[in-house]
């Protein structure tokens, strides 16, 4: 165990796979107890023995990010099990077929409305609340996109609730920072998910395209991202607020 983390309770979403499954690894590892969720029971439990077996402190909790009094009761269940919550990464998150502005149908725009943007404005109210009644003090990080920063054309309703999620992490670092809360967000590239496989069906060579666009010429693992939620969400990042932190491998410049 090191100490970036250490004696922190830290909820993830997302974590049953991908991203969030990384993150929870590395939490626990930087010595936080880890609250786990998403929809996948088979998975969180799959991870959260993981974490445990490795010596870590890890409970999970099933919720669907698409339902309101999920995703505060997945929030309140990180106090009921650890007594406080301290931290938050806000990683889980939907993808739709890709396809231009007037392409994009109601039900999917409904549904990353939803998942994407909802329930980050959801779960940080309610992160916040719990922060403020246990802790006093925290933080928060959200998973956006480093497509999220420009036009992005294959996926424009995705794209457009993850800028959204970048306005309301700045609006909440001015809103919380008073109070010691810092909320900051991470931009991903190309990473290697599930998401990513799930986007390339539909577009072919789409790992390859993207790669060439990235300076550094590889996918990201997901350890990489998590080691950059894990840093802002540490009290080394203590005066690191309102950011949107790209891990991009440079695709961004």
């Amino acid at each position: 165990m090191t100490t970036l983390l250490n004696e922190k309770v830290a909820f993830v979403s997302g974590a049953g796979r991908g991203i969030g499954a990384a993150a929870a690894r590395l939490f626990a590892r930087e010595g936080a107890r880890v609250l786990l969720t998403a929809r996948s029971e088979h998975q969180l439990k799959a991870v959260t023995d993981e974490i445990r077996a490795a010596g870590g402190a890890a409970e999970y909790v099933v919720a669907d990010l698409a339902d309101p009094d999920s995703v505060r009761a997945a929030v309140d269940h990180a106090v009921s099990v650890f007594g406080r919550l301290d931290v938050a990464f806000n990683n889980g998150a939907t993808i739709t077929p890709p396809g231009p502005v007037d392409r994009v149908t109601l039900a999917d725009f409904d549904r990353l409305y939803e998942v994407n943007l909802r329930a980050v404005w959801l779960a940080m109210s309610a992160q916040v609340a719990a922060i403020r009644a246990t802790s006093g003090r925290g933080a928060i990080v959200n998973n956006t996109s480093v497509g999220s920063l420009r036009g992005n054309p294959e996926l424009p309703a995705y794209g457009a609730m993850k800028r959204a999620v970048n306005s309301l992490t700045e609006s909440a670092s001015i809103n919380y920072g008073p109070e010691g809360i810092r909320v900051n967000a991470i931009a991903p590239g190309n990473t290697r998910t599930d998401m990513i496989d799930t986007w390339q069906a539909d577009s072919p060579r789409l790992v390859e395209r993207l790669v060439s666009m990235t300076p550094l010429r590889r996918q990201a693992e997901p350890d990489e991202i998590a080691q950059a939620a894990a840093w802002l969400l540490s009290d080394r990042a203590s005066y690191v607020t309102g950011t949107i932190l790209r891990v991009d491998g440079g695709a961004g410049n």
